[in-house]
């Protein structure tokens, strides 16, 4: 699966559309860990409130830009088509969300680790299963 994987970003028919949901998906991640930082140590909240807040901040800023530039080709245009994308990103993200702070849970309350790191490893790992989603269904 990891051959794949990599073999998919360097050619193959999704490659492009693969290397463009990444470069979004590390913009957004960094936006989403400023986020979790300045809810945790600035605000004070809780980091699976934070986590969860920041999260479904990237998801729309997700879709914006997944929406404009990585799947342009089959971009969702006009009102109805727009917000029915972003409500099937929504839902599709949106069953990551348990994933990702289940993985953030665990990491930091079991594993010891920094938020922050145990955030950035969850991001990771709900990556490639938001991006087979969103191909399918999203913009399929």
């Amino acid at each position: 699966m990891i051959r794949a994987i990599l073999r998919d970003l360097v050619s193959g028919p999704i490659a492009v559309q693969l290397r463009r949901f990444i470069v979004v998906g590390a913009l957004t991640a960094g936006i989403q860990m400023a986020l979790l930082w300045l809810f945790v140590d600035v605000a004070g909240i809780n980091y699976l409130i934070g986590a969860a807040i920041a999260i479904e901040t990237t998801i729309i800023l997700s879709y914006v830009f997944n929406n404009a530039w990585t799947f342009q080709a089959s971009q969702n245009t006009g009102m109805a088509e727009y917000l029915s994308g972003l409500a099937k990103t929504n839902l599709v993200r949106g069953t990551a969300i348990p994933i990702q702070l289940g993985v953030l849970y665990a990491l930091v309350e079991w594993g010891e680790m920094m938020y922050l790191v145990a955030n950035a490893i969850a991001i990771f790992l709900s990556g490639l299963y938001r991006f087979v989603l969103d191909r399918r269904w999203t913009w399929g």
